[in-house]
C-alpha cells in the first residue's frame, strides 16, 4: 500500500509538472485594471477635463505574449456611459469583450465595471485599445503590444530598442460637445486644433515647444518604432527628416520588409518600422512629423506635428542650437502616393507565416460606402449641404442606426425582434454610376440590419467609394477578423476585368484598409469567428453619420466554434 501511494503521489507530482510545463507553452494570464476618470490636461495654453484611463493620456500599454489570456477590469467612475475596444483582437468566440457599445455589449454605466476576457491566438505585434461610443477615443486609446511567444524572435533584425509612438488630435473643446451640436445641426463638425505624438502637439502650434516629443537615439543602431494612428477624423502621412523607414509589420501582420522615407497610417491602423539610425554622430536634430492626408471636400484641420530625433552624444552635451533637418511629407491631397504606398504591402507568406486566403469564394458582396443625406425635421433649418439636410452616411445606402439594446444580446437570447433585422443589401439596390456624376436624389435609409453567415463561409467583398457629395477616402475596419487585400483600383469596379488581376499569393492581411477616393478595394476573409461583428469607418464623423454595419456569424458544428456563454457582470443598457 505505501508503495502505491508513494507511485500515486510520484504521478501526480508528474502531472502537475506537466500541467504547469504545459500552462507555460500555452501562455500566462495576464490582469489589468482601466479604471475610467476626469483627468485635467494643458495643451496650447488650454486646460481641458478629458476623460481618460488611469490619469494617462495616452493611456497605459497593454503588453502580452502570443498565446496569453488577457483579464482587464475596466471602472467607470465618470458620467458618460463607456465601452472599450481591443482593436484589432480577433476575440475567437469571446464577442462579449469585443467593446462597440450596442453591438456587442451595452456601455458600461456610471460607477460600474465590466471585465473583459479574451485569449490572444495566433497574433503578435501591435494594435491599440480605445474607447467604442461616440467620440470618447478621442483622450481613451492606448497600445497594445502583443510580444512573440517566449524563444521565439522577430523575422527580421532584433532592434536595440523598441519605441511607441502614437498620433493623435488634441481638441481645445470637448469632441462630445462637438459631435452633440453637429448631429443636432446636421452640418460638419469643428476640426481639431492640434495633431499630437505620444500627446504632445510639437514645435508648429501655439504654446507648444515644451510640449515636443523628443525620441532620443544612439548612432549605428536600429530602433522598433511602433506607430499607431489613433485620431477621430484624420488620415495620418509620417515621416523622419533624412531617415529611411524599413516596414516590417501593418496590423499585427509581419510584411515582406520595405524601404520608405514616408508613409500614410490611417486611423486605427498600425505600422511597425525599422529605423536605421546613422553610423556616425550628426551634428544636427532630425524634425519628426505627421499632417493629414484628406480627400474630402469639407474642412480638416490642415496643421502638422512635429517632435524631434534627437542623437545622444557619449561626451558632449547636446547643442543649444542644433542644425534642424526639414522632413519632407506629400501633399496634402496626394492620392497617387497613398495607392503605390499601400500597394507595397505584402504578407511574408512563407511557411511560419502562411497566407491563408480564401482561394475559393462562398459569399460576394458588393457594397457602396459613402456620404448622402437625411431629410431636415419638419419646420427647422439644417446645416448640412442644402438647408433642407442633414450629412448622411452609409452602406449599400442604409445608414445604420445603433439599437437600445446590445445586437449581441438580442441575437444570443432569441430576442432579434424590434432591435435587428437580417435583411441588410447585399449589393447596391439601384447600380448607378458610382464614381460618375453625383445623383439628384442623395437621401438614404436608416436601419439596424445585419448579414447572416454560416459558420466557415469564405466571403469576397469590394467596397465601392461613391461621388456623392464628393469622393473621399474611407478607412473601414471589421471587428472579429483579419482579411486578406487581395485587390484595389481606381473609378468603377469591373466584376468581370478586375478580379483577375487580384492578388491571391500573398496578399495583406489587415484588419483596417482604406476604401480609395473614387476607386474601390476588395478583401477576402474566412468566416470562422461566431458572433455579432462591426464594420465601420474609422473616420468617427462617418461612422456618427451611420456608415457602419455589421456581420451576424453564425456558431459551427464543434464546441470550441460556438459563442461562449455571456459574462455574469454584462452591462445592462
Amino acid at each position: 500500500m505505501a508503495e502505491t501511494s508513494h507511485l500515486s503521489s510520484m504521478a501526480m507530482l508528474f502531472i502537475s509538472f506537466f500541467v504547469v510545463l504545459m500552462g507555460n507553452a500555452e501562455g500566462e494570464t495576464r490582469h489589468y485594471t482601466f479604471n475610467i476618470r476626469y483627468h485635467n490636461v494643458t495643451r496650447l495654453c488650454h486646460t481641458r477635463t478629458i476623460l481618460s484611463v488611469n490619469r494617462r493620456y495616452p493611456g497605459p500599454p497593454l503588453v502580452a505574449r502570443e498565446g496569453d489570456r488577457v483579464i482587464v477590469k475596466v471602472v467607470n467612475h465618470v458620467a458618460n456611459n463607456v465601452s472599450i475596444h481591443w482593436h484589432g483582437i480577433r476575440q475567437l468566440t469571446t464577442g462579449w469583450s469585443d467593446g462597440p457599445s450596442y453591438v456587442t455589449q451595452c456601455p458600461i454605466q456610471t460607477n460600474q465595471s465590466y471585465i473583459y476576457n479574451f485569449t490572444i491566438t495566433g497574433q503578435r505585434g501591435t494594435l491599440l485599445w480605445h474607447a467604442h461610443i461616440s467620440w470618447l477615443r478621442a483622450t481613451i486609446h492606448g497600445p497594445i503590444i502583443i510580444l512573440p511567444k517566449l524563444n521565439q524572435s522577430y523575422p527580421f533584425q532584433k532592434p536595440h530598442k523598441e519605441v511607441t509612438i502614437i498620433l493623435g488630435e488634441w481638441f481645445n473643446e470637448d469632441p462630445e460637445a462637438i459631435i452633440s451640436q453637429a448631429l443636432k445641426t446636421g452640418g460638419g463638425p469643428n476640426v481639431s486644433d492640434a495633431y499630437t505624438i505620444n500627446g504632445l502637439p510639437g514645435l508648429l502650434y501655439n504654446c507648444s515647444s515644451k510640449d515636443t516629443y523628443k525620441l532620443k537615439v544612439k548612432p549605428g543602431k536600429t530602433y522598433l518604432l511602433r506607430l499607431i494612428n489613433a485620431a477621430l477624423n484624420d488620415e495620418l502621412f509620417f515621416t523622419i527628416a533624412n531617415h529611411t523607414l524599413t516596414v516590417v509589420e501593418g496590423d499585427a501582420i509581419y510584411t515582406k520588409p520595405f524601404d520608405t522615407d514616408k508613409l500614410l497610417i490611417t486611423p486605427g491602423q498600425t505600422t511597425n518600422v525599422l529605423l536605421k539610425t546613422k553610423p556616425e554622430y550628426p551634428n544636427a536634430t532630425f524634425l519628426i512629423a505627421a499632417r493629414p492626408y484628406s480627400t474630402g471636400q469639407g474642412t480638416f484641420d490642415n496643421s502638422t506635428t512635429m517632435g524631434v530625433l534627437e542623437y545622444e552624444h557619449p561626451f558632449k552635451k547636446p547643442s543649444k542650437n542644433p542644425t534642424l533637418i526639414q522632413p519632407n511629407l506629400p501633399q496634402i491631397n496626394d492620392t497617387q502616393f497613398v495607392s503605390n504606398f499601400t500597394m507595397k504591402f505584402r504578407s511574408l507568406a512563407n511557411d511560419e507565416f502562411p497566407a491563408n486566403v480564401p482561394k475559393t469564394v462562398d459569399k460576394r458582396f458588393f457594397f457602396t460606402v459613402g456620404l448622402g443625406t437625411s431629410p431636415c425635421p419638419k419646420n427647422t433649418t439644417c446645416q448640412g449641404p442644402t438647408n433642407s439636410t442633414k450629412f448622411a452616411a452609409s452602406v449599400n445606402n442604409v445608414s445604420f442606426t445603433l439599437p437600445s439594446v446590445a445586437i449581441l444580446q438580442a441575437y444570443y437570447f432569441g430576442q432579434s425582434n424590434g432591435v435587428y433585422t437580417t435583411d441588410f443589401p447585399v449589393e447596391p439596390m439601384v447600380p448607378f454610376n458610382y464614381t460618375g456624376i453625383a445623383l439628384n436624389n442623395t437621401n438614404v435609409m436608416n436601419g439596424t440590419r445585419t448579414v447572416v453567415l454560416p459558420f466557415n463561409t469564405s466571403v469576397e467583398l469590394v467596397m465601392q467609394d461613391t461621388s456623392i457629395l464628393g469622393a473621399e477616402s474611407h478607412p473601414l475596419h471589421l471587428h472579429g477578423f483579419n482579411f486578406f487585400v487581395v485587390g484595389q483600383g481606381f473609378g468603377n469596379f469591373d466584376p468581370v476585368k478586375d478580379p483577375a488581376k487580384f492578388n491571391l499569393v500573398d496578399p495583406m492581411e489587415r484588419n483596417t484598409a482604406g476604401v480609395p477616393a473614387g476607386g474601390w478595394i476588395a478583401i477576402r476573409f474566412l468566416a470562422d469567428n461566431p458572433g455579432v461583428w462591426f464594420m465601420h469607418c474609422h473616420l468617427d464623423v462617418h461612422t456618427s453619420w451611420g456608415l457602419k454595419m455589421a456581420w451576424l456569424v453564425l456558431d459551427g458544428p464543434e464546441p470550441n466554434q460556438k459563442l461562449q456563454p455571456p459574462p455574469s457582470d454584462l452591462p445592462q443598457c
